[in-house]
């Protein structure tokens, strides 16, 4: 009774001005771990991801004990990517514990679940929605996108990754991937992208110059145009017209090529396969519109095991081309990858495939024995080869285009370059010429790069006063 009258006489008081409200504690923003494995198209998707959680309010943290949750963005082309991306997932959980999944070992999700059952979703490649709403769940945002009228004013950091119109980037600030289109028509035997990617689905030539051009505006010096199948660009869309600066482009790889060399940057083309059209980009490339290099996954030289992998364009006549190509553009630069140990792969065409290499020359080669993939239809087919004999021929290949790849750059001894600094190391620059594409070519060491006080996105003559195998060494040029 007497604390209701007390309750009862404080109310009987004049009303007082209640004091001041405490200030509300800021809401500090949800913070994002982030781990991307793959390709560069994978790359590509996790810059997407990123970007919408900047614009949503989250913050990007780059180590587990300050992040809220992680993503973790996977790869699950071949067995040895998926145990990478297994690997990926545990360390999050153990490091974090509130872990969602993406990418394309996302298609197997029970897979997943054995592994890591406590994990918190699972979304496949590019499903950038679902990603967002399995953040949302686990971490709302601080600013919610679906209700609030317009997103909370943000403060830009020069140093945050962003370039206005297009995203956060990933890479160094002076090159981008630009990524041109999603899956791909193909049904080689020995790969599930399809499966996990879905067929081809190309951008619009003016939506993917646009971006280009936003690239260029924010300071990007060279653009990595990838895709599953680069030459295959704008098939699925009847190579529909569209308009860019004024001018009327068809959605095709010719006339794509053509916009982009118009913006005056380093453009580096990937994925090509050596469909006859490809002939006509050629001349782009001893105009200087794109840069002289093509990457064009070949896989293999023998009819028979091409005919095995479902290749496209196995029928073509592969030396013939490429020394057509070299007439016309005599800098061209090609690099491919290649499958040893292929399901029924015998000597004689293994032989064959040493014969094209050396034939060929070709600049930069990727080889790998070939690895069952879970889903690939090659798993069904006879004469598995031993994987000791896989990997004998894997060294015996690679040690004969050692030898190649060597010759060709003793050549450029003496010769002065064009590099694109890439980093400082000490007292070297690290850079690359117009024939190298970041992370899987070689590089040029600059001796005197640190003295010279060059930067990374800085053009330099450099000359070049040596070589191995995969690298060069020179000097600024005087």
């Amino acid at each position: 009774c007497g604390g209701g009258a007390g309750i009862l006489a404080a109310r009987s008081q004049p009303a007082q001005p209640a004091p001041p409200p405490a200030p509300a504690m800021p809401r500090k923003n949800p913070k994002v771990g982030f781990v991307s494995l793959g390709c560069p198209k994978a790359l590509v998707d996790s810059e997407r991801i990123l970007t919408q959680l900047k614009v949503e309010g989250y913050d990007i943290v780059g180590s587990y004990d300050k992040a809220d949750l992680v993503v973790v963005n996977t790869c699950g082309f071949i067995e040895s990517a998926v145990q990478e991306s297994l690997e990926a997932i545990g360390e999050a959980m153990a490091e974090n514990g509130k872990v969602i999944v993406t990418g394309c070992l996302g298609k197997r999700p029970e897979e997943i679940r054995a592994a890591h059952p406590g994990v918190l979703a699972i979304t496949g490649p590019q499903d950038y929605s679902s990603v967002m709403s399995a953040v949302h769940e686990a971490l709302p945002p601080k600013h919610d996108p679906f209700t609030d009228l317009l997103p909370a004013p943000r403060r830009r950091r020069k140093d945050d990754g962003m370039i206005e119109g297009v995203g956060l980037k990933l890479t160094p600030k002076h090159y981008a991937y630009l990524k041109i289109s999603e899956g791909c028509n193909h049904r080689c035997s020995f790969c599930i992208i399809p499966s996990m990617r879905g067929d081809l689905v190309s951008r619009p030539v003016d939506e993917v110059l646009r971006e280009a051009e936003k690239l260029a505006m924010g300071g990007v010096k060279e653009l990595l145009v990838i895709s599953q199948d680069t030459s295959a660009y704008g098939v699925d869309l009847r190579y529909a017209p569209r308009t860019w600066r004024g001018r009327e482009y068809q959605t095709r790889m010719t006339d794509l090529a053509r916009g982009l060399g118009e913006l005056g940057l380093w453009t580096r083309l990937h994925y090509v396969y050596p469909y006859p059209h490809v002939d006509d980009v050629i001349p782009l490339m001893a105009e200087g519109k794109l840069l002289p290099y093509l990457d064009v996954p070949l896989q293999h030289a023998s009819p028979r095991v091409l005919k095995a992998m479902k290749r496209p364009a196995a029928a073509e006549k592969q030396l013939e081309r490429i020394q057509r190509w070299r007439e016309i553009c005599p800098e061209l630069t090609i690099r491919s990858t290649f499958i040893v140990g292929f399901p029924g792969e015998t000597e004689e065409d293994f032989e064959q495939l040493l014969d094209f290499i050396d034939e060929a020359e070709l600049d930069r080669v990727g080889a790998f024995p070939y690895s069952p993939v879970t889903g690939a239809k090659a798993n069904e087919l006879p004469d598995p080869v031993p994987e000791a004999l896989k990997q004998e021929r894997l060294a015996r290949f690679m040690e004969l285009q050692a030898e190649i790849s060597a010759g060709k750059l003793e050549r450029k001894v003496g010769t002065v370059q064009t590099v694109l600094v890439d980093a400082i190391d000490g007292e070297l620059a690290i850079g690359r010429t117009r024939g190298d594409a970041p992370e899987i070519d070689g590089t040029v060491q600059i001796q005197d790069g640190a003295a010279r006080k060059l930067k990374p996105g800085q053009f330099v003559e450099v000359e070049i006063m040596g070589a191995d195998e995969h690298d060069l060494f020179g000097l600024v040029a005087r």
